[in-house]
């Protein structure tokens, strides 16, 4: 067996394990209501969902929003990146999943494992690389990445190689921990937030202790803030049910506390 051929096993068997920890969590939340404002476009062959601010906003400056299992088709998703463009960042999300986003994780004709070997990083990669490149050939100087669940690998990556600014991960899924965190702090410029919860068996509270001990207390110099949100679990963010206070309070602080990191660091 090849080294990748080994580390592509090692991130199915721990996708594998996630995905079963998505569903105790109730990670499949409620749906969101509202029109979405935005429209689907292709940006370097890529499909990607475009949220544009109204009126004047800095053309320079662009939010990636690397989306979690369900893709950018899901109602939620689209939503908070329209609030985003209201916020006057012009917010793209392209699709990381190649077209092949999960629609229900109860679904008893679904193969977790089938899908698993469709989603090595190999196969977003590239899709996250030709967009950023797209983006920067057309004037784009700052990019921020706001990555949920799945998509917090992608952020990572992006804060690694130095193409990002800034990097806000809520529910972070598939990290390693420590070492993602480690080579975070070895290797990126970004600053870094972290939207946290109480019940999240993808980021739970020793690692998000940990996180903190490898990031926080001045260790990163560029910056860096976790968020923890009392009464939440796995996918607050962007599928909490609005219904229940302490989850409407979880999604509405932490979109507010990422709106205000983009403000100081973006």
């Amino acid at each position: 067996m090849s080294c990748s051929d080994c580390v592509r096993g090692k991130f199915i068997a721990n996708l594998r394990v996630a995905l079963k920890g998505l569903i105790t969590d109730n990670y499949l939340g409620v749906l969101h209501e509202g029109v979405a404002e935005g429209k689907f476009e292709q940006i370097a062959g890529v499909a990607c969902y475009v949220a544009t601010p109204t009126g004047d906003y800095a053309k320079g400056k662009v939010v990636l929003y690397l989306s979690d299992i369900f893709g950018l088709r899901l109602i939620n998703s689209r939503l908070l990146a329209d609030g985003f463009a209201r916020n006057g960042y012009k917010t793209i999300m392209p699709d990381i999943l190649n077209g092949d986003a999960i629609k229900d994780l109860n679904d008893p004709s679904l193969d977790i494992m089938e899908w698993l070997s469709r989603h090595g990083p190999e196969t977003w990669t590239g899709s996250v690389d030709n967009v950023v490149a797209s983006l920067k050939a057309e004037g784009v100087t700052r990019i921020a990445t706001t990555g949920y669940c799945f998509g917090a690998p992608p952020a990572f990556y992006l804060a690694c190689k130095n193409e990002s600014v800034a990097t806000v991960v809520s529910h972070p899924s598939h990290l390693k921990c420590p070492e993602d965190f480690e080579k975070y702090k070895a290797e990126s410029k970004a600053p870094l937030l972290i939207n946290s919860c109480e019940v999240d068996s993808q980021f739970p509270l020793d690692q998000q202790a940990i996180a903190d001990d490898v990031l926080g207390g001045g260790k990163f110099a560029p910056g860096y803030e976790r968020t923890y949100w009392d009464g939440c679990v796995h996918g607050f963010a962007v599928r909490g049910d609005l219904s229940d206070p302490k989850v409407k309070a979880g999604m509405e602080g932490s979109f507010a506390a990422t709106v205000d990191f983009f403000k100081n660091n973006l």
